[in-house]
This record gives C-alpha cells, structure tokens and sequence, in this order.
C-alpha cells in the first residue's frame, strides 16, 4: 500500500524544504523542486511508501493544491511561526476544508518563532471551522525554540540539527506549561469520544494507548486538524510529523470511497486523474492514482487503452507489472483520460464539485507572433486548458483575438513559456479592451430613397422610419406601421435586417445598442425594388438617423465580488472609490470561516488594474469575480478620448 500527502502552504512556509528533508530521513533522493508546478516525490518510512505532491505555494497555482487533494490521503499545510502572518495561510485552510481531506497544520521554522505557538493557532482558527487540537508545546532556551514537548506521550524531546531529536527530560518550569496544554487537548478531543469525556469528568488519567486511538480516528473522520511543530530546514520535529502521519493517516480505500460517493459511482473507482502535462518529444502525460492492483499498461481504463507508465516523481519508463495500490504514476499515451475525473474501467466520472476551478481574474488577448500559427495557438490553448482549471480560453467577440482568463500576471508568463518550450508557440499578450457601446438620446423621423439605375433593372426602396432610443438594456427592436401596401409585406423583412445592419457601427464608431425603429410608409417599383433594395435603404436611412438623434458613450459596468479575509474588507473602499466604482455592500461569506464577499458596480476600464491593486491591499490571498452588469452612459473628457481613439484606429484599419 502507498499512501499519498499533499504538500501546501503560502509562499516561503517552507514547503519543498519539508518534502525534501522527508525523502531524507531514509536517503531517498528529492526530485528538484519547481515554483510553478507540482512536485511528486517518492519515499519510505519505517518500511511504508509514501509519496509526497509538494504543491506551488504562489496563490496564482492554487488550483495546484485543489487539484492534489483529489489524490491526497491526508494534507500537511506549512504555516508560517508567526501569529501575524496567520492571514497567508486562509486560502488554503480554505480548499482544505471544502475538499475535506484529513489534514495536519505543521508550524514550520519553529526555531525563527515570532510569537507564542498558542498565539499563531488561535490566529489560524479564525480561518477553519475545523478545531485545531494543539499536539506539541515548544521547549525553549530563552528566546530560542530547541525542543518539543509531545502532548499526548507525554515526552519531551530535544533538538539536534540534521538528526533525530533526542529524548529528555521534562523541563521542570514547563511542565505547569504542558500540563495546561495537555488538558486543552484532551478536552478539544473529548467533544469527539464519549469515554474520553468520562474520562476527564471523573478525573482519570486516560491511558495513551486509547487516545492514541482517538488521535487517529478524529483525524481520519475529518473532525480536527492536529498542530505539530518544527523546523524542516534543521530536519528538527520531522520523525513526529512522520510517526503521526504513519500511524493516522487513512489509506487509499477510504479516500476511494470518499471519491466514489462523491461521484455517484455504480461502477468501481479504478483510479483518478489530477494533473496533466504536456511534455516535448513526449506528448501528454497524465497524473494518475490508482485505487485497484489491476492496473497495468494496455489495460483498459475509462473506456480506453492505458499506454505505458512512467514514475511521478523521475519521469522515467516503469516496467510492465500491475500498479501497487495507492501508487501515483505519470500514464503516456492514454490521451483518453481526462484530467480531474474519476476513472472506473468504462468511463471519466466527473470530480467532486470543490475541484472546479474558479475563473481566473486576469485576462489578456494572447497573439500569435507569427499569423501563421493563429490556428495552431486556437487549438493548443484549448489542449492546455483541458488539464488546468484555472485557465479558461475563448475568442474574443470584439477582436477576434485568443482571450486568456487565469489567476495572474505569473501564471500567463509560465503558459507563455510552455507554449513556446513544449509547442514551439511564440505569442505577444495584449490588454483586453472595455467593450463600450453607443445609444441615440432623442427620436429621429428619417426619410430615405434608394435608387440605383444602370441600365436594365435598376434598385429603387424608399423608406420612413422612425429612430428612438429603447429602454436601456431592451437591445434593438423593429416594428411596421405601414398602410396601404406602401412597402409589400415580403419586403418589410429586408427593411428590419438594413436596420439591424446599421447598428454594427454608430456614429461614434462603436455598435449601437438600445434602438427601437419603426417603419411608417414608403414607396417601391413593381420592377426596380427588390430585397437588396430595401435592405440598403432601411442601412441607410438608420444610419442617417442616428447620426442626427445625439448618440452618447457607453461604458460596461461589472458587479464585482471581492472574496477576502474580514480584516482586509475595509481597505477595499477606497481602492473602489479610486476606480470610480460603486460600493453595493458585504456580507460574511457563508463558505468559509474568516472571509467576507465585497460587492460593487466597477466600469470595466478597472477591471485591468484590479487584480493588481486587491493583491497590494490583502497580502496576495483576496481574489474576485467580475460579471457584466449593465451599460452606463459615459461624459466628458474620457468619452472624448475614447471616442478619438476609436477614430485613429478604424482610419487605420
């Protein structure tokens, strides 16, 4: 059996110096690490096998930690040993606790604390539902942090930099300390055992090997999240984070079964796919972890045929033999599978819900440097974006241009480069412009004729119409009034297509929205009238019409929601106030502890320095959703700004 870790935390908790040090232990070799990708790494621990997916800590690769915790036996989140810096680690107490995998929080650079390790929990509690049960009390000499003083065995252990901590003595000025924490963790666990809780009230002293036994099952039936601290750097607390982590951690049926309710699955969950690569002179390789002992290439999962497999961790060729169970391979040719399912033996079964990626908030147009790869960059956009959720590809409706949306300036640098390492795809990214509109402010009766003689047939149409403003927001709309078979029935249909043609370009050089026409009377020739005919007077005639009836700038407005820790909710006014915004209100978001949903009408001109300027004001971890509203009317010197620039750029078209 092989059980399976992720690896998570904010940037510079220590992550990948953890993982390292835990291949270390028994002098497995640590692949090297990676700022912007998972890591797989592979080891054993007192005869077990484990492998360890050390995830990107930047919150542009979140979706990283989310996509692991399909494959993930139980979580060890890195946080920082300061009570201030608690705020970083919220967003992945937060994918933790939607995910609802069992997870250690693992104090990491205990030996540069910044304050009370009591201080830096209840910091953290104020962002998981979950109680933190505190296991370790720290042993220190003066300032400095040397030692761990285990709660429930009631040891003590010291230090010693790069090998294990040796076992001591309990000081004797801390065990008034220990004794205080041991009773708060045995009250925080006897919420979850009725015999721990007689216990307690009838002053027993409970014997270790029973609350052993309640520390595993609370932690497998997902009630608490133990605190253990350390410092990986000096491979200092490792051996308790791995003994606990050997002795709690639930094995890869449970996770399987958990997968599988989640899923509905009639069928049997063979494996599941979390990630996926594409790889030079290599193709596409899929992450996968398998849940049956059956599996071996050519076999036949999700409705295909597996090709050959390769190690996670080195990327090298495995043989031919059935998988372990539990294992995390890297499957080539089997371009069938799809990332971020469940794989029974015949078909994708969709993942749990927590596992869809949230729209990303940058968006660039991204071109081709070169017109001729304009197709292939269509296509293999679309490859990428099928394996990472935080990316989402479309054309863009008003250039025609690849749109991009992800959750930042980094993780488009890092598609960039993989475009053009993997797929030979150099591109230029450019900002995605405010989609402005145009509207008429007063009706306009307009008459136009047609007429076109050239010899034989000739074109004649001859229009009245009037041209008012709509309601904002009730689009074009057409309607006839004419008596007498001025204009013949079959020709008022050409009449209504000219005028939806004239709302392609307004006066100010931008589509018109919001125009109600009405065709009054007209003229026609029983040889020279035709459908062409009227189609270009009704054009025509429209365009007229809206030159004269005062047209006016729109602008889009969004209804953004701002996702963030309740400390940083006020620091949002006046970044909304700057960008010329809206403020509708806020309310505590029901998802997840600590955290508000902010609200407001921003135009989207903002939107492009938004991201920027939420990062600034909540420290990297707040995100937001934008989604068109309505349009609104736009004065001044920025409409005639816009407007000329309009200009330039269709004279240069």
């Amino acid at each position: 059996m092989n059980r399976v870790i992720a690896v998570v935390g904010a940037p510079g908790t220590g992550k990948s110096t953890l993982t390292d040090r835990l291949c270390a232990i028994e002098g497995n070799p640590a692949p090297p690490a990676s700022a912007t990708g998972i890591r797989v790494a592979e080891f054993t621990y007192l005869g077990d096998n484990w492998t360890a997916i050390d995830c990107p800590g930047s919150i542009e690769f979140l979706q990283d930690s989310v996509d692991a915790l399909l494959v993930a036996d139980a979580a060890v989140i890195c946080v920082p040993p300061d009570p201030e810096a608690a705020v970083l680690s919220a967003p992945y107490l937060r994918v933790l606790e939607q995910a609802g995998t069992p997870s250690y929080v693992f104090v990491n650079k205990i030996d540069d604390a910044q304050g009370r390790v009591r201080d830096i929990v209840a910091a953290l509690q104020d962002y998981a539902n979950h109680t933190m049960v505190l296991r370790q009390v720290p042993m220190r000499d003066g300032e400095n942090v040397v030692g761990a003083i285990d709660l429930v065995s009631e040891r003590a252990w010291k230090y010693r930099d790069g090998e294990p901590s040796a076992l001591v003595q309990i000081p004797e000025d801390l065990r008034d300390r220990e004794a205080e924490a041991r009773s708060e963790l045995l009250e925080s666990l006897s919420d979850y055992d009725d015999w721990l809780l007689e216990e307690i009230i009838e002053d027993h002293e409970p014997a270790q090997g029973p609350l052993y036994s309640i520390c595993a099952r609370v932690l497998q039936e997902n009630r608490v999240m133990p605190v253990l601290i350390g410092a990986a750097e000096r491979a200092n607390g490792l051996n308790r984070l791995m003994k606990a982590l050997r002795h709690e951690t639930p094995g890869p049926e449970a996770l399987r079964d958990r997968l599988a309710e989640s899923a509905g699955a009639d069928a049997p969950i063979l494996a599941a796919g979390f990630h996926g690569e594409h790889r030079k002179h290599v193709g596409r390789t899929v992450f996968l972890r398998a849940f049956s002992g059956d599996l071996k290439p050519s076999a036949t999962l999700a409705g295909g045929h597996l090709g050959s497999f390769v190690s996670a961790a080195t990327g090298k060729a495995l043989e031919g033999e059935a998988l372990q169970p539990g294992a995390v391979v890297g499957a080539v040719k089997s371009d069938h599978l799809e990332t971020g399912k469940l794989y029974t033996q015949d078909a994708n079964l969709p993942g749990p819900d927590w596992l869809k990626g949230m729209r990303g908030e940058y968006e660039r147009l991204l071109l081709p440097a070169s017109e001729k790869d304009e197709v292939k960059l269509s296509s293999t956009l679309a490859k990428v974006a099928a394996d990472d959720r935080s990316i989402e590809v479309g054309q863009d409706p008003e250039s025609g241009a690849m749109r991009v949306a992800c959750p930042g300036p980094l993780r488009l640098r890092v598609l960039r480069e993989q475009l053009q390492e993997v797929f030979g795809l150099a591109t230029e990214e450019a900002p995605v412009p405010p989609v402005y509109r145009e509207a008429i402010t007063k009706p306009v009766d307009v008459h136009y004729r047609h007429r076109k003689q050239t010899g034989g047939a000739g074109q004649f149409a001859d229009v009245r119409m009037t041209v008012k403003p709509n309601p904002r927001g009730e689009g074009f709309s057409f309607e006839e009034v004419v008596k007498g078979g001025a204009v013949p029935r079959n020709y008022i249909p050409a009449v209504e297509n000219g005028a939806r043609d004239a709302m392609a370009k307004g006066p100010l050089g931008f589509p018109v929205v919001d125009v109600h026409v009405i065709l009054t009377d007209g003229q026609h020739h029983s040889v020279d009238s035709s459908d062409m005919a009227f189609r270009i007077a009704g054009r025509m005639g429209v365009q007229q019409a809206l030159a004269d009836a005062s047209p006016v700038l729109l602008q889009p407005i969004f209804l953004v929601k701002f996702y963030i820790p309740s400390i940083f909710t006020g620091g949002l006014v006046p970044i909304v106030s700057s960008l010329k915004g809206q403020v509708l209100g806020y309310d505590r978001d029901e998802t997840a502890k600590g955290w508000d949903v902010f609200r407001a009408l921003l135009p989207g001109s903002a939107l492009d320095d938004l991201a920027g300027q939420l990062r600034s004001v909540t420290q990297g971890v707040g995100r937001f959703s934008a989604e068109f509203d309505h349009y609104q009317e736009l004065y001044g010197k920025e409409a005639e700004r816009i407007t000329e620039e309009r200009a330039q750029e269709l004279a240069r078209a």
